[in-house]
C-alpha cells in the first residue's frame, strides 16, 4: 500500500523512504539500474580539479569519465580503462601499486559488495567471470568472501613516467546515477607527489602549435 501511495504521489527515493519511516516501516530497496552515461555537469566537475586526478567508475570499475590527470594516471597500462582488470591482469601492476596486496584486497572486496547490491549487473558479472578465469590471485581473494566499500585511504603509485605519487583517495557515490562512483586522488600541496602530478599533467597536455 505504501509503495502504491509513493507512486501515486510521484515520490523520489528519499520521499519514499521518509513515507515508510513515518509509517514505522523499512522499505524494501528499490532495484537500481546501472548506467554507463556520466552526467554532463559531473563531467564538467572533473575538469574543475585540474591538479587532482578525478574519475567516475561503475560497479565493474570501468572508467566512464576522467579529467586529464585521471586519464594520464592509468594511461600507461593497456588495462587502464578498467581498474579491476589493471590490478589483476597487467603484469606491471605490482610495480605500479606500492602496496599491491592492499589494492588487490580492496578491489575484490568492492566487487563482491557491488555484486551483492546488483546481482543482475551484466557488466559486473562479466568482469568477475573474466578475473576468475584469468587470475589465480583474484580467485584466492574471492574465495575469502570479504565484502566492503571504499573509504578514505592512502595510496602510492610508482608511475613509470614521473615516479612516486602518494595520494589520499576519496570516494563518493553518485546519487543521480546508482552504481557510479566519483574517485578523487589528492596529493599534499607542495609535496614531491604534487610536483610529480603536475609534471604528469604537463606531459599529458597536448602542445598547441601557433602559426
Amino acid at each position: 500500500m505504501l509503495d502504491a501511495l509513493s507512486r501515486a504521489l510521484h515520490l523520489d527515493d528519499d520521499g519514499r523512504l521518509h513515507l515508510f519511516r513515518l509509517a514505522g516501516f523499512q522499505p524494501a530497496p528499490v532495484a537500481a539500474a546501472s548506467t554507463q552515461r556520466v552526467d554532463v555537469e559531473l563531467a564538467r566537475l572533473l575538469d574543475a580539479w585540474p591538479d587532482q586526478p578525478a574519475l567516475v567508475v561503475n560497479r565493474a570499475y570501468d572508467v566512464l569519465a576522467a579529467n586529464t590527470l585521471g586519464r594520464a594516471l592509468h594511461s600507461h597500462s593497456p588495462f587502464g580503462t578498467n581498474l579491476a582488470r589493471l590490478v589483476f591482469l597487467d603484469p606491471a601492476a605490482e610495480a605500479f601499486y606500492a602496496d599491491w596486496a592492499a589494492a588487490a584486497d580492496g578491489t575484490v572486496a568492492g566487487l563482491r559488495l557491488a555484486q551483492g547490491a546488483a546481482p543482475d549487473d551484466a557488466r559486473l558479472s562479466a568482469v568477475i567471470a573474466e578475473l576468475m578465469q584469468r587470475s589465480e590471485q583474484f580467485r584466492t581473494r574471492w574465495s575469502a568472501g570479504d565484502a566492503r566499500g571504499k573509504r578514505l585511504s592512502h595510496k602510492t603509485f610508482a608511475h613509470p613516467l614521473v615516479g612516486a605519487i602518494a595520494v589520499r583517495t576519496h570516494h563518493f557515490d553518485v546519487r543521480s546515477a546508482p552504481g557510479q562512483e566519483l574517485v578523487v586522488y589528492r596529493a599534499e600541496p607542495g609535496s614531491t607527489s604534487a610536483q610529480n602530478l603536475a609534471l604528469l599533467g604537463a606531459l599529458a597536455t597536448p602542445v598547441v602549435e601557433r602559426s
